[in-house]
């Protein structure tokens, strides 16, 4: 939001987007005891507010994976069929309803992760793991910018790592174990390949990034002679950050 800039309130309908439904003051919402804290268990949310906020997040998932991070409030409320200031009250600023959303596409990636480490052959778990979570950062826009929000979103990416990590290190050091991957591959090799194979593509060639994919997995692969040299290590988490802040766009609020 611009220095100087205030955010619309729900009881002030001059001032709510025209284009979608216009809200009464907080009591036909489920009122302000449904607002920051009682997601996290302090307060129940009432029956109709906890229905507002699912359509919310239901629409911001839409409309985010479209447009990206830096998509209209207004859009997501018309997707919603609340009225906007609906969206404000339960995520008062942009973050919070990114945080919500990722906190959700973060359980799906977590067992997607799991998931990979169930198949019996490890190459097929690796190849089946890149391949899934490549495929899902390219078409949610959404998604990939948030993990390549290194900076600004240093916590959310943090949280993915602490809760992704192990099962993506039991994919690599099995596949290692197997012979199959070369064995300077770290855990975080895969995140910055993945991230960057999932750019590549246009609306008409929207699985361009399989091509890629192929390749890489042909330089991931052990081979009898060794591996070609690396000229520089896996980068640490710190250093990661920087690269993904780097490609970044910035963010409105």
């Amino acid at each position: 939001m611009a220095p100087g800039s205030q955010r619309p309130h729900a009881a002030d309908p001059a001032r709510l987007d025209s284009g979608g439904p216009v809200d009464p003051p907080y009591p036909g919402d489920g009122g302000d005891p449904c607002g920051p804290g009682a997601e996290d268990g302090q307060r129940p949310l009432r029956a109709d507010a906890e229905r507002n906020r699912r359509l919310i997040l239901d629409a911001a998932a839409a409309v985010f994976a479209e447009r990206g991070l830096e998509a209209g409030f207004e859009e997501v409320a018309r997707r919603a069929g609340v009225g906007v200031g609906t969206v404000y009250r339960r995520f008062p600023d942009r973050d919070d309803l990114i945080d919500a959303l990722f906190a959700r596409r973060l359980d799906e990636l977590v067992a997607l992760t799991a998931r990979a480490g169930e198949r019996e052959d490890p190459w097929e778990a690796l190849v089946w793991f890149l391949e899934e979570s490549i495929a899902a950062q390219s078409c949610d826009r959404g998604l990939s910018e948030v993990l390549g929000d290194g900076l600004r979103g240093a916590e959310r990416l943090e949280r993915a790592r602490e809760r992704m990590q192990p099962a993506v290190g039991a994919v690599v050091a099995r596949a290692q174990a197997a012979g199959v991957l070369r064995d300077d591959v770290a855990p975080l090799d895969l995140a910055v390949l993945s991230r960057a194979v999932s750019q590549i593509g246009t609306e008409a060639t929207p699985d361009l990034w399989r091509r890629y994919l192929a390749i890489l997995l042909d330089g991931l692969r052990a081979h009898p002679d060794g591996p070609t040299p690396l000229p520089r290590a896996c980068p640490d988490e710190a250093e990661l950050a920087r690269v993904a802040h780097k490609g970044a766009p910035g963010r409105r609020r």
